[in-house]
Order: structure tokens, then sequence, then C-alpha cells
């Protein structure tokens, strides 16, 4: 409570010292914006820890006010690792790109005073041993093009140190600050790390979801609201106010606040500041999400309105002010729904494993005797209809985990009803035309809509994780592919020759093109399906494929994929993706970097409990069905192959891409895992068919087969 009453105190004495100065004369900078359309000035309020369920009228009533009159959206943090804390989110702000210490953490180092500026302690360290080239590209931005610059507090510091780790102004609190410092200089940051201190426990961020309790966070509110409030009154009129929670509190990341103020009108007038912006959404073309934006878009967003060039190497765009309006609410409940991803995710995908290898165990001992044919062959389409109802389950709005997990357990038993509904039931192939036909369209129309299925679903991404927010994902990407390539040799099989070859060439090719261009932005993706497809068309024609035409293969995916990563880099930067930004990376030394986290990445997707076991489970009980058909599966997965060759073309093909798709992305085994969570019950449930087929053809064996299906 003390600390309280002090921190109220300062606000007020801060309040009066603005309210003297305003009532002086004009104040340098006051006014309109600068005659070429930038901003007069930016402050940078980053606020570690700040997320939208903190703000209230009673504890928070500047950042409150604040936000009302902004643009308002969430705020990706993501940088290095999963959760970030206050010194990789300054230490980003300053890089304009994701950035990571290398050590510990916790806080931004306090800075040593020298004269009116200061000097980040061991600066050098993050250039020379933690290989953060790009760490002091917002100062030296500003530096170079003779824009003053203040920070407030040891991260806006980091943030605005140059490439010596020098700072040009710098103030410890906002009480040293007066409203004639702050007209001198364009750009103002302040570090509010009043709410993230008491998380801080040997400058790290607790193992814990949430350290502090209610009460203890609404004071540490308080005190940050304080310090903020203390800046915002002093700030001259004509300045671009920037609220950012710049990190997390705890061991699970969440959407943070970024809110965008415009200064007042020319008059001055405190009621006009935001008029242009207020209550709309603000989000950015890195995330192509009207309401969500990242890091490093801070980093651009003040070069911008600074009018200062933006560097290459920043990866962030400048932030937009959407169309459409935007709630506090709204910004709440996508956290919320992101968090219920979270929280269901892990299950989910356990389930699946266990589902999958319980199938192949009770699928291997049934068929062995020779029993339960139809029982088997429901389970297997209604496993693999599985992955795809975890983004139909998005078409219709949900609030709950009860209302996610029925929602995806209803479109499984539709879509499984739908293979077993009509003409085609009767057809060996037909549930996995169906079943396959509706994965591969449900992934190609999400990407052709804007990709509103796979955000915040328990196969696809979230914003709060922050590895993709648009375009294809890994497992989709596994999953389109599989679905494509099953599908197309369906055609295959009932138009053999070069009607079955054009439909796997034309249609692979276009969800391919889907996947790797703008669309859906997948560099591993493209790699992966190319040799899918060609092994695939030439299994169809007979030829042989071996391992050097595999690798002709992937190295033409490779080109095809590095042509659409040079077009999308030719484009502006703020209409770029990450090919784009690839190419630029390649092009200044980077890449490798990105590349060594994502081997990283992938490697570690092998030891997974979730992953590993779907894809030993299905190539064990694959081969040794193939090996075995007798004592594996009854005789089921040769039917499947002798009923249909193209078939056999189809899952080698699918197996190549799902190979190759482990290996070039970083989710590595999930991509695997979910091609043969698709594909290997879908093969079963077509050899049974086929066996089913065939012995209702033979007179007399009906009654055998009758038995067998019991």
């Amino acid at each position: 409570m003390r600390r309280t009453v002090v921190a109220l105190a300062v606000l007020v004495g801060q309040m009066l010292l603005g309210h003297a100065m305003l009532a002086g004369p004009a104040r340098a900078g006051d006014g309109p914006a600068q005659a070429d359309g930038s901003a007069a000035r930016v402050a940078l309020i980053g606020v570690s820890g700040l997320h939208w369920n903190d703000l209230t009228p009673s504890d928070t009533p500047n950042l409150w006010e604040l936000a009302e009159a902004s643009a308002i959206g969430s705020l990706s943090i993501r940088t290095i690792g999963n959760v970030t804390c206050p010194y990789d989110g300054w230490l980003t702000v300053s890089a304009g790109t994701r950035s990571a210490a290398g050590y510990g953490c916790g806080a931004a180092p306090a800075p040593e005073v020298q004269g009116a500026g200061a000097v980040i302690p061991g600066y050098r360290y993050l250039i020379d041993v933690a290989g953060q080239r790009n760490a002091g590209t917002l100062g030296e931005s500003l530096k170079a093009a003779g824009q003053c610059s203040i920070a407030i507090g040891a991260g806006a510091a980091l943030a605005l140190a140059d490439r010596q780790g020098a700072v040009q102004r710098y103030h410890a609190s906002p009480l040293q600050v007066t409203t004639g410092d702050l007209g001198q200089c364009r750009m103002i940051a302040m570090d509010v790390d009043d709410l993230i201190r008491p998380y801080l426990a040997g400058d790290r961020l607790p193992k814990v979801p949430d350290q502090l309790g209610p009460a203890e966070r609404r004071e540490a509110l308080r005190l940050a609201d304080a310090k903020a409030g203390a800046l915002l009154s002093i700030l001259p009129a004509d300045t671009t106010v920037l609220l950012a929670g710049l990190s997390d509190h705890g061991s699970v990341p969440h959407l943070r606040v970024a809110a965008l103020r415009e200064p007042a009108s020319a008059t001055g007038s405190a009621a006009s500041a935001g008029s242009g912006t207020r209550g709309r959404a603000l989000g950015a073309a890195s995330t192509r999400r009207e309401d969500i934006s990242i890091l490093p878009d801070l980093t651009s967003t003040v070069l911008t309105r600074l009018g200062v060039a933006v560097p290459s190497t920043v990866v962030g765009v400048p932030m937009q002010v959407g169309d459409h309006g935007a709630t506090f609410d709204e910004l709440r409940r996508a956290d919320s729904t992101a968090q219920a991803i979270r929280s269901v995710k892990g299950v989910y995908f356990t389930v699946v494993a266990v589902l999958q290898v319980v199938f192949y165990l009770v699928a291997f001992l049934l068929l062995r005797r020779r029993k339960g044919l139809s029982p088997i062959r429901l389970a297997a389409v209604a496993l693999a209809a599985l992955p795809v109802s975890s983004y139909l389950v998005n078409l219709l709005p949900w609030s709950s985990l009860p209302q996610l997990v029925g929602g995806v357990l209803g479109w499984a038993a539709l879509v499984t009803a739908l293979a077993f509904g009509g003409p085609w039931r009767r057809r060996p192939l037909g549930p996995l035309a169906v079943v396959a036909g509706v994965t591969a369209l449900t992934l190609a129309g999400d990407l052709l809509t804007g990709t509103t299925l796979q955000l915040n679903s328990v196969m696809g991404y979230s914003a709060d994780v922050g590895a993709r927010y648009f375009g294809l994902g890994n497992i989709p990407f596994a999953l389109l592919a599989t679905g494509t390539l099953l599908a197309t040799t369906v055609i295959a099989h009932r138009w053999p020759g070069k009607v079955g070859l054009a439909a796997i060439v034309l249609l692979g090719g276009f969800a391919m093109v889907l996947g790797g261009s703008g669309m859906g932005s997948d560099f591993g993706g493209v790699i992966a399906f190319v040799p899918g497809i060609a092994v695939t068309a030439l299994i169809l024609t007979g030829k042989r494929v071996s391992l050097v035409k595999l690798g002709a293969f992937c190295v033409a995916g490779g080109v095809i994929v590095m042509a659409f990563a040079w077009i999308n880099y030719l484009r502006p930067p703020d209409e770029q993706t990450h090919l784009g930004r690839f190419v630029g990376q390649v092009l200044t030394g980077e890449a490798f970097d990105v590349i060594l986290r994502k081997l990283q990445a992938m490697l570690a997707t092998l030891l997974s409990p979730n992953l590993m076991p779907i894809v030993i489970a299905a190539v064990a009980f694959l081969v040794y069905a193939i090996l075995r058909p007798e004592q594996a599966s009854a005789g089921v997965v040769p039917a499947a192959f002798e009923h249909s060759p193209a078939l056999r073309a189809g899952l080698i093909g699918t197996l190549v891409s799902g190979v190759v798709g482990m290996l070039v992305n970083d989710s590595g085994a999930a991509v695997l895992s979910m091609a043969l969570a698709l594909a290997v019950p879908l093969l079963l449930a077509t050899g049974i068919g086929a066996l089913r087929r065939e012995r209702e053809s033979v007179p007399g064996v009906g009654e055998q087969l009758a038995g067998v299906a019991k």
C-alpha cells in the first residue's frame, strides 16, 4: 500500500509540473505533424507483461484513457524462445528482428550514465558473442538521420542504443524529465517495469503461469499506471503515442497490448487526441491480420512515423489502422481463445496418438483372426476424419473447451457419415475419396479465403505462439499434400492413362502453388510436395524411381520455392512474407542462424511422445502388412494395392512428401506423423472394401465373408 501511495504522489507531482510548464511559453515542437507527413514526435511506452485483461478504469485510469483514444490490437511478442522476457522484448525493438540476449531471461541491464546520455554495459557481448548482429539498428538509424532521442528506463535505453551501446539522452525516471526536454527530441521511449519487476526472481521469469495473486498484480498495475501517467501528462500535444506490452510475465505466452494514439489536432486540444484512430483495429501486414502485430513492427512504425528510412534488416512493417473497429472485450477474447487452444493442444495430440496406436494394435489382432472387417473399416475412416475436423470446427463460433471438443467430434462424425452415406460407400475407394477430398478442399479453400480456419486451431497455429499468423502451417501442409495425392490417385484409378496422370500433376501442382505462393507462404512444403507429386507420376507411368531422381526432385522443389521467395522479395518490404524476407537474410548473411534454429527445432520433435508413436506404429504396421500380408492384415493391404495400383503410387508419393517434409520443416516428425495418420487408416479402409468386394463376387463365399465381418 505504501508503494502505491508513493507512486500516486509521484504522479500528482508530475502532473502539477506538467501543467505548470503547459501554462508557460509555447513549447518547442508543439503543433501539427511535420510538413513531409511524418509525425512531429513519437513516444513508445513499453509496459512489460501488460495484457488486455489488466486494463480497467479503476486500477489503470491513465492506460485506460490512452487505450480508449487509440487504435487497438493484439501484440504477439514471440522472439526466440517460447516466452519473451523484458530484455529480449526491448532488444527485439532495438534490432527490428526477433532477438535474444542468449543468457538469463530478465530485465534489461541498467545503463551507466555518461553526461546527458548513457552506455549499456557489456553491449558488445550481444553482437560478438550472442550473435545479435542487428542490435542497435533503431538507435543507429535515428542517429544517422540526425534525430534526437530520449530513453527513460533501462529497457528504453537498450532499445535506443546505437551499435556501440551509446544512448543519446537518458533518464532513469520520468521524474527527471521536463516537457522542455521532451520538446527537443522527436523520439521518446520509456520502460515501465513496475508490473514485471515483482515477477522476476534471480533476474529470470518464473516457471509458473502466474506468480502473483490478483491483489498483488493490481497493486503492481497501479504503480505501472502511475509511471505511465507521469509521462503522458507532460508529453507535447503533437506526440504519436505507442503503448506496447513488451514481454511475458510467466511460463505461458500471451497476446499483449498494442495501442496507437494519434496526436492532438493543430489546436492542441486533448479531446481531439486520437480522434482519427479511436476504437479502430490496429494490425500489420507482417501478420496479414487487421488486429495483430509483432514486436519488430514497433521498430518499423517508429522509424516510418519519424520519416527515417527503415533498414532492410528490419523484418517488421509499419502498423496499420484498420477499417473496422475493435473493442477491449474482443481482444480479451482473442487471448482467451489462444489460451484455450494451448490448453487442449497437447491433450488432443496425445489422444490422437493413443487412438492411432490402439487402432493398429486392435486391427492387427482382429485381422489376424479374420474378424471385424466392418468395424475396423468404420474406425479407420473415423480416425482419418479427425484431422480435418480440427479445422472445420472454426466454421462456427465456439467460446469454451466443451464446445471446441464437441465441435471437433461432431464434424468427424459428419465427415464419416458422408463417407459411408452415398453410393460411393460400395466402392473400395469411396470413403477414401470423401475423406481425402474433404481434407484437401478444406485446406485449399482456407488458403483462398485468408486462412481463418487454421488460426487458433488445435492442428494449426495461434498468434500467442508466434510461429505463423497466416498461410499454410506445417501440419496443414502434411494434410493438404496427403489429401491431394490420395484424392488425385482416385481420379487416376477411375481414368487411368493421360487423364489420371494429368490430374495428379495439375491438381497436385495447383495445391503446391497455393502452399508456396503468397497465399500459403510455406517454404519447406514446396520442397517436399514436388518430389511427392513426381514420384507418384513416375510410378503410375511404370518408370523406376532412383535416389538420383529423388534428389533431383528435391532440388527442383528448392528451386521452385526460391523462385517464389525471389518474386516475393521484389515486392515492397511491407508486402513481403517470410519467404521474401528469407531472401534478404540470405543476402545479409543472417539465413544461417534461421536455418540452424529450424534444424534444432526439427531434431527436437524426434523425441516427441505425441508424434513419434504415430510414426512408429503406422510404419511398423504398414511394413509388416506388406511383408507378411496374410499374418498381419488378412491380405488387406495387398488387396488395396491390387485393386488400385494408382493408390500404391499415391501412398508412396505421400511417404516421400512426409519424409522430405519432416527433414526440411522445423515441425519435423509432426509432418510425417500427420501424413501417416491420414493415409494409413484410409489405405486399410480401402483394402477391406476391396477384400469384401472380391469375396462378394465369388459364388458361395457370402457366408464366409459374413463370419469375417463379425
